[in-house]
């Protein structure tokens, strides 16, 4: 059995994982943690009513040595923090939450590896993302002209979203950095050509009814290309949460992107 915490199990995200360790054969739900619970135990909640786990309000009061696999699904404020705790107390981190900077990851790496610990941390645990973002990546070697636009809830808290930032990071591999558009261009209404990487623009899209949506669009000279992904519910992220706890622990760093334990 694997034992694992859920982190920002308040949250949607951490809600349906926290759902997805009960059910599974193979894990075990040890603990949860969340700033914002006042509840002590995991049953005075009516949805998990006559289970009996623990929860944790503050990072120094969780009890690290039952537990296995930290996942995480807290906020961009506070996810560094969680998992270099995790790290350092011996913890596999399967990390959802989008935010961290490229040198706060390369500081969490540096310590995974020199403890040879395994972890994860994924833009995207989504199949068809995962899909979409090695789609892309194959494109851009045809088509460098290309424009991100990623649509999401309008509770998220960051922008872009993770999964467009990686997906610009893979097309930026086997792409050069070119501006692109016209020279002369202005915006008349700043913002208007949304975020630059390397040339390519993101556009980051907020509304009511969405979950978590992509497109990647590709223009040459009399053709374009659309490579899209839908997520209409967060249960299709589970199958990815639950390879990677499943996995984790037959690794000794902390990887970026699912594909590499798929």
């Amino acid at each position: 059995m694997v034992k694992v915490i859920v982190a920002g199990f308040k949250g949607r995200m951490g809600n349906t994982t926290s759902h997805m360790i009960i059910d599974h054969d193979d894990f075990e739900l040890t603990c949860v943690f969340d700033p914002r619970a006042t509840e002590k135990n995991l049953s005075e909640e009516s949805e998990f009513k006559g289970l009996n786990v623990p929860v944790y309000s503050k990072l120094e009061d969780i009890n690290t040595s039952d537990i296995d696999v930290w996942v995480d699904f807290t906020a961009p404020s506070s996810v560094y923090a969680n998992v270099k705790f995790a790290i350092e107390h011996g913890i596999s981190p399967v990390v959802g939450t989008t935010g961290m900077s490229d040198d706060q990851v390369a500081e969490l790496q540096k310590i995974s590896k020199a403890k040879k610990l395994g972890g994860l941390i994924a833009p995207n645990f989504g199949i068809s993302a995962v899909l979409l973002m090695q789609f892309a990546q194959q494109a851009a070697k045809y088509f460098p002209d290309v424009e991100i636009i990623e649509m999401h809830h309008d509770n998220k808290l960051d922008a872009p979203s993770g999964t467009a930032i990686n997906t610009a990071k893979l097309i930026a591999e086997v792409r050069a950095p070119k501006k692109q558009g016209n020279p002369e261009e202005k915006e008349t209404l700043a913002g208007a050509r949304g975020a630059d990487y390397e040339g390519m623009h993101i556009h980051s899209v907020r509304l009511p009814g969405y979950v978590a949506h992509e497109q990647v669009l590709f223009g040459s000279k009399g053709e374009a290309l659309t490579i899209r992904q839908d997520s209409f519910d967060r249960v299709s992220f589970m199958s990815g949460v639950a390879v990677a706890v499943e996995k984790i622990q037959g690794y000794d760093e902390l990887l970026v992107g699912l594909e590499h334990i798929l």
